[in-house]
């Protein structure tokens, strides 16, 4: 008997039971093999580099759940994780993105056979493609042509970073912007489920032509026993700091697509208004050093680890953050969760996360003055401050990752299941 199979296993139009008989199948029986044996997926993602940014680390809390006993996973990927990593994986070139250095993106074409092989070898259940990049054609393209379901999920707003990648060619921005939609139109309208974060950026995509029919709202976790108020720890940070003023925090990616050009405004107006608190910045990327040179008495924390970052939340007074390019926006959740109040950008996925007012407050994505009005204000309001924080937790606390992977294995499940129906 096939070890895949608890009681029974299909042979044909029947199966055997329990006392080893053939019995014919009934009609509008369930596909009780399909359910019994592992499920495998193509996974395509142009990076697998854990913690690199917000769109990895929502990919692995996927892969760290994933249950060899039900699935089978294999990694197509341009650049391999640098860590011990239980999974097959399938690397293809990669070269650095001229817009965005510290990106690299893979190319399929490069090793085209081996790539076909390999899934030939597989033949997946299901393929699951991260991006819509040349990789994620790829993926795309071999699942089309071999009628296997795709599941996507919707990382990177990529048309709001037009203006950031052709800031030095403005002319640009508008032809590159149309060419994404197209791009978002020909690749998400293909796949079978789309996961996208909020209600703002499913609308969003609608309004460029994707269809509402693929898409699912799926919003992000948060792992609320890592960034919670109780790794509030003073003597820390007075570490770090060197003295008890309020600390306002920046924690991202430094890079010109997080809007890091209002981030040195709002920085000018606390020095030139004489605003007595500590501008701390935690993460690092390509602007860092430029952020360094325009903000010269900020405490520049480099990259963190989980432990030490949920430290820097819980410990830290308001969060800015002046990203209008996210999906999501994952610090903004790890902020609040924190104790942290949000005072960000009312643009992209992020300001739906934040009740403004409430949880936090939302800003005018240009307007250093607003951001600088908004902090004075909580910065004298020790009660609201106290009471957004709490709301702000309240809202965290919720957002499970156990339950959106739960739902995330249930879906590739029916996906297979459609498939081989």
């Amino acid at each position: 008997m096939n070890n895949n199979f608890s009681e029974i296993e299909i042979i044909g139009k029947g199966f055997f039971n329990a006392n080893n008989q053939l019995e014919p199948r009934r009609d509008g029986e369930i596909n009780y093999q399909l359910q019994q044996q592992t499920v495998k997926v193509a996974f395509f993602a142009d990076i697998l580099i854990k913690d690199f940014d917000g769109a990895i680390k929502t990919m692995y809390q996927l892969i760290e759940r994933i249950s060899t006993n039900k699935f089978e996973y294999t990694f197509f990927t341009g650049t391999a994780p640098k860590h011990a990593f239980k999974h097959k994986i399938v690397k293809t070139p990669a070269i650095r993105i001229p817009f965005n250095i510290s990106y690299k993106m893979a190319f399929p074409r490069l090793s085209k056979i081996k790539l076909l092989l390999s899934l030939t070898k597989l033949n997946p259940d299901v393929v699951h493609i991260t991006t819509p990049s040349a990789l994620g054609f790829f993926g795309l393209n071999y699942a089309k042509r071999n009628n296997k379901p795709v599941l996507s999920i919707y990382h990177t707003h990529f048309i709001s970073y037009m203006k950031y990648y052709f800031k030095y060619a403005p002319f640009l921005v508008k032809p590159a912007e149309s060419l994404i939609k197209k791009l978002y139109i020909f690749f998400y309208n293909r796949c079978d489920i789309v996961y996208v974060p909020t209600k703002e950026i499913m609308n969003e995509l609608q309004t460029y032509g994707v269809s509402r029919n693929v898409m699912k709202l799926w919003q992000r976790g948060i792992d609320s026993h890592l960034f919670n108020p109780s790794k509030r720890d003073i003597a820390f940070i007075r570490k770090l700091t060197e003295n008890d003023k309020p600390n306002i925090l920046f924690a991202s990616r430094l890079v010109w697509e997080k809007n890091v050009e209002t981030l040195f405004s709002i920085y000018n107006e606390i020095e030139s208004q004489n605003i007595d608190v500590n501008f701390v910045i935690a993460g690092n990327g390509v602007a860092e050093e430029i952020a360094r040179q325009r903000m010269p008495k900020a405490i520049f924390l480099g990259f963190l680890d989980h432990e030490k970052l949920a430290k820097v939340y819980a410990s830290c007074d308001i969060f800015v953050f002046t990203s209008i390019s996210e999906t999501y926006g994952n610090v903004v959740v790890e902020a609040m969760s924190s104790g942290c109040v949000p005072v960000i950008a009312r643009g992209g996925g992020s300001q739906a996360l934040v009740e403004d007012g409430k949880t936090g407050f939302l800003c005018e994505p240009d307007n250093p003055a607003d951001y600088i009005e908004k902090i004075k204000f909580l910065l004298n309001n020790k009660e609201l401050k106290e009471k957004m924080q709490q709301a702000g937790y309240k809202y965290a606390l919720p957002l499970c990752w156990n339950e959106l992977s739960k739902e995330y294995f249930k879906d590739i499940k029916a996906l297979a299941s459609k498939k081989n129906s």
